[in-house]
Order: C-alpha cells, then structure tokens, then sequence
C-alpha cells in the first residue's frame, strides 16, 4: 500500500455511535487516507451465521482476522474493513469488506440492514452475497434488499419520471457473485451437466405473465438481471464435519474437505483475477483515500435522512479530493525541490530539477484529483508551481549575487586598499590602477564563471568606480587633455559594454525560465489528455459491459415469449447506444476546451513570470 499502514487485523469502517445512527471510524478513515493507489473493494454481504468471514479470511490469505463464530449470534457488527497488498494487481491495494449479517431478529431494525446492504454496494467494486443451501425462490426472497436499490440509492440527482434507470445502475454497481455454502445437490437440468454460473442464470429466469404473484416472483431476479451486468456463482460444500465447523479458525488446509478447497481457491483466484479497481461515474478510479472520503460522504447522507445519491457523491468527493490534489502535488513539488537544488546552482541543472519534482508533483495531482472537468483547480496548481519555481530562480539569484560579491570584494581588495590610501593619485597612477582594474577584473570572472549573476554584479561594481576612474584620470599629469578625453570615453564604452553583458546574461535567465513555463504547460496538458483518455476508455467499457448485459437480457426474454419486455429492452439498447455515440462524438470538443481552458491560464501567468522574476533581480542594482 503505497504510503499506507500495513494491517495486520481488521478494524471497523462503518459503526453505530451512541444514538444507533451509522457513523465511520476515525481509525479506519485515517489507513484509507494514507492509501494514494487505486483501490480493489470487496464487499460480502449475507444472513448472519452463514460463513461470510470465513470466505474474507480466505480472501486476506489468513487463516483469522474476520471474527468468525460458532453459535447463533451474529458475530460482525456494522461494517469492518482489511486493507492488504493486492496479490495480482501490482501497485492495488485489496480492500476486503466484511458486513453484519442479515436477518438478525434481535436487531430489530429492518432499515439498519437496508443501509449496511446499500453501503456494501455503493463501495465496492465487486459484491459477494453468501447463503446457504441453494439458490431457490425462498433464497431470492431472502435477498429482497436488492428489490429495495432504487428506492434507497439515486444515481443522478434529476431524474425524470418516465425514465429508466437500469442502464445507470448497472455502469456504477459493482459485480455481482453468488457464493452458495454447504451445497448439496449435482449441477444437472434434467440429465445434462451445467455450470454454476448457468446454475444461477436458470435461477434467474423470469416467468411470463403479469398476475401479482407473477410479478412477486420475478422482483427479485429482474432487479439482479437488470441491476448487475456481470454476474457469478460458485457452490462450495460443506468445509468440515458439525464438530470441526465450530473450530473453523483453528482447522489447516488438510483438516478441510478436498472439494470445499478446491472451490475455495478458485473463488479466491476469480475475486483477484476479475475484481477491477474501484471507479464512480465517468470511470474514475479511485484511491484509498478517495473511498474513505465516499464513505464519509454516504453515510453523512443517510444521517441526515437524505436517499445517497451518486452524482452528489461525485460532486461532494471532488471538492475534498481537489483541495488536497493540490496541497500534496505542491507540497511534493516543494520537497523535491528543496531536497536537490543546492543553491547557487546552473540553471540549466536547477531547471532539470524542476523538471522532475514537476513531473512527480503532476503525477500526485492527476493520481488524486477527481471530477475536475473545467480544470480549475489543475490550473490553480499550475499557477503556484509557477511561483514557487520563479522564487526559486529568484533565491538562485540572489544566492549568487551574494556568492559573487564575496569574490569580488576579496579579488579588489588590493585594489581598494590602493584607492583609500592615494597610492594612484600620481603622475602615471592612472595607467597603474586600469590595468590593475583589467587584471583583477579577469581574476574575478576566472573564479565566477560559473556563477549566474557574475556580470551583473560586476557591472554594478565598475559603475561605482566610473567616479574614481575619473578622479586618478583627472589627477595623473602625465597625460594630455586629449589623452584624457580619450580615457573618459573608452571607460563609458568599457562601463556600457559590460552593462550589456550583464542584461544579456540576465536574458538568457529569462529564456530558460521562459521555456521552463511552456514545457510545464505542456506536461500539464499531456497528463490531462491521458487521463481523460483513460477514463473515457474505461467508460466506454463499462458502457460496452451494460450494452452486452441488456443483449443477453433481451435474447431471454424472447426465448421465454416475453416479447412486450423484449420490445422495452430493445428500446433501453437503442438509447444506451445513442448516448454511447453522442459521448464518442464529444471526445474532440472535449479536448479543445481543455486546451482552451490551460492555455488561457497560461498566458496571464507566463508573461508575469518573466516580468516579475526581471524586476526582483533588478532591485539589486538600483
């Protein structure tokens, strides 16, 4: 987990507070804070008592950690969370999701079940639901929860009366996997073998009619078809004798049943392998810190009574994740920085330095941010990494001013000391003292060469001595009126031409910070275009998955006669495809407005750069 704690147990994520309303822990929210990678999150929901910890134990690679039990009493409470490296997906973290069970009379409060079913959907990535036995219409009653998604879950904030909701819940819903425990029975319709996953489809077929009892009937297997594009089973038999299952905890591999194993791992194999990395609307992965931010935002909607919306959630979660892109990408950008420019330096060395904490700090800002469609807080970073650069190539500066001062005062010395005392304030003490000046002068730049502000401050310093100049010129008898007229202008042409190197100097500055800006703003622009890219292929899969689902639902549906139904399918198909071409069809306007947006941010802050980079350095020479 990068930047995570390594967990050795579980802790409890989601809980009751004192007055029985769901609230997250602080302990759990501060390990999904430290988690900055993309997250897998498995959830197991199921009736309490039927093993569902142990299957997360499994999942865990441990042989403990989910409380697990051995009498009627539901063991779990609220929602409890195991955050472990992802076996698989390098650079994932496995966030494994264990619930309280279900059904327990003695809770009580049919809605606290509701709320913790809903919970396990809206967080997760995939969905586990454990039971016993088999999969017939008493276990599809059971799951009624699942009939209840539309009234206790929203997927846009504004949606019309008339319009189906289906194709929206099954791009966000996780998938969907049966685990049925101490299965019994032979995988067999009439005599012909099947697998477990048609073993679940065929459970899953509608009837045709439309009495009450009909439709009773195919509530619950409707909401599963129409709800989860993706949907597998695994039959696991019994893992021990009575006696051993009341000591599952302490049972090893060989202590279990050969076939339960065998099933076991290959349940195991199939979370890891298929489980993708959790996304919300738009395709966006998100972090361990973004889930536990999700988490909070949900549950403060069901405090307060209101139905959680995802849409909302995506709006509530992107203003927290931004604010924070942007203080930890600059913060980064900060730390990389000061930890390798060792002032004064070239700037040629100090801008490839910039750019690799820039890169990394884009790279923090792209990996974190969320939802930023108009770009506001990516151009917000720009702006500061912008100034925090030009502080830098200003403190650069004045660094080598003062380093070049040094030299210079410790180089003209002599010739100071020279100047106090009047030794050239004599006939001939004015060719003495030029090419004393010219001398040292050669010495000075010998030993700041590679100093950036060398000219600039040696330019001052010359200007200074224009006065002086004159005074031993006009003192030295030796030298004819014209012989001094001639002096005076050579020592203007000397002053002004090293005036010039000094503002060529610091226009090569300028340049290179210049160039610095562009090619930020041109990483800007790459790493938004190929995350944008990125979430629109995922959701042009997610799309894809929806529209295979709804094919399959619709070949169904007439092979049972169930034509009017096939008719309403084929109209979902129709307008999920016509939205898939309009989203295809805005990929390049997109791209323009993006461009359009970072391009007008930079051109208000890259000509204030260079002006106010120029007028720091200046203030040194007036």
């Amino acid at each position: 987990m990068a930047c995570g704690r390594l967990m050795s147990a579980p802790v409890c994520l989601i809980e009751n507070d004192e007055k029985g309303q769901l609230r997250v822990r602080k302990e759990a929210k501060d390990i999904l804070d430290g988690i900055n990678e993309p997250v897998v999150v498995v959830s197991v929901v199921g009736l309490y008592r039927t093993g569902k910890s142990y299957l997360m134990n499994r999942l865990a690679g441990q042989q403990s950690g989910f409380a697990l039990g051995s009498t009627i009493e539901s063991k779990t409470k609220g929602i409890w969370m195991w955050c472990v490296p992802h076996p698989y997906k390098e650079g994932h973290t496995l966030v494994l999701l264990d619930t309280e069970g279900l059904g327990d009379v003695r809770k009580g409060d049919e809605k606290h079940d509701t709320w913790i079913f809903c919970l396990a959907v809206l967080l997760s990535s995939s969905l586990v639901y454990n039971s016993l036995g088999v999969i017939d219409n008493t276990a599809l009653e059971k799951l009624h929860y699942v009939t209840e998604l539309t009234e206790n879950i929203r997927v846009k904030a504004e949606v019309s009366q008339d319009e189906d909701k289906s194709a929206d819940f099954m791009c966000v819903f996780p998938s969907f996997v049966w685990a049925v425990r101490d299965f019994t029975l032979e995988l067999k319709i009439g005599n012909e073998p099947i697998t477990s996953d048609e073993y679940l489809e065929s459970a899953l077929t509608l009837k045709s009619g439309c009495s009450p009892q009909t439709e009773q009937y195919n509530l619950p297997r409707r909401c599963l078809r129409h709800f989860f594009a993706v949907r597998k089973c695994f039959v696991l038999p019994r893992p021990a004798s009575p006696q051993n299952m009341r000591r599952m905890e302490e049972l090893t591999e060989k202590d279990l049943d050969s076939e339960f194993l065998e099933q076991a791992n290959t349940f195991c194999h199939y979370i890891f392998d298929s489980a993708d990395p959790k996304t919300v609307s738009g395709g966006r992965v998100i972090t361990g810190t973004a889930l536990g931010n999700l988490a909070e935002v949900y549950v403060e909607a069901i405090r307060s009574g209101k139905i959680p919306c995802l849409e909302n959630a995506v709006v509530s979660l992107a203003k927290i994740q931004n604010v924070r892109a942007v203080e930890e990408a600059l913060q980064l950008y900060m730390i990389e920085m000061l930890s390798m420019a060792q002032l004064p330096m070239r700037p040629e060395e100090l801008s490839d330095i910039h750019k690799i904490a820039e890169k990394k700090a884009v790279e923090v800002f792209i990996s974190m941010s969320f939802n930023d469609n108009d770009q506001i807080y990516q151009q917000e970073l720009m702006a500061k990494i912008y100034d925090e650069y030009q502080q830098m190539c200003q403190q650069n500066q004045e660094e080598s001013i003062k380093q070049c001062k040094a030299v210079l005062r410790e180089v003209f010395d002599t010739l100071e000391k020279g100047v106090f005392d009047g030794s050239y304030l004599r006939s001939g003490g004015y060719r003495q003292y030029r090419d004393m000046l010219r001398h040292l002068t050669n010495d000075y730049r010998a030993r700041t060469h590679s100093q950036i502000m060398s000219e600039e401050v040696l330019s001052k310093f010359l200007k200074e001595k224009e006065d002086i100049g004159n005074m031993i010129l006009q003192a030295d008898q030796s030298l004819s009126e014209a012989d001094q007229e001639k002096e005076v202008q050579r020592l203007k042409n000397e002053i002004l031409e090293q005036r010039q190197r000094g503002l060529e100097e610091q226009n090569r500055l300028q340049k290179r910070a210049f160039k610095d800006m562009q090619r930020t703003h041109k990483e800007h622009v790459n790493q938004i275009i190929r995350q944008m890219e990125r979430e629109q292929e995922r959701m042009r899969r997610d799309n894809e998955r929806v529209l295979e689902a709804k094919l399959r639902e619709k070949d169904a549906l007439l092979q049972k006669g169930l034509q009017e139904q096939a008719s309403q399918m084929q109209r979902q198909i129709d307008r999920l495809r016509s939205e898939m071409h309009k989203e295809e069809k805005s990929k390049p306007s997109t791209v323009s407005r993006i461009m359009d947006g970072i391009g007008a941010t930079a051109e208000l802050i890259l000509p204030g750069f260079v002006s106010r980079g120029l007028s720091a350095v200046l203030k040194w020479f007036k």
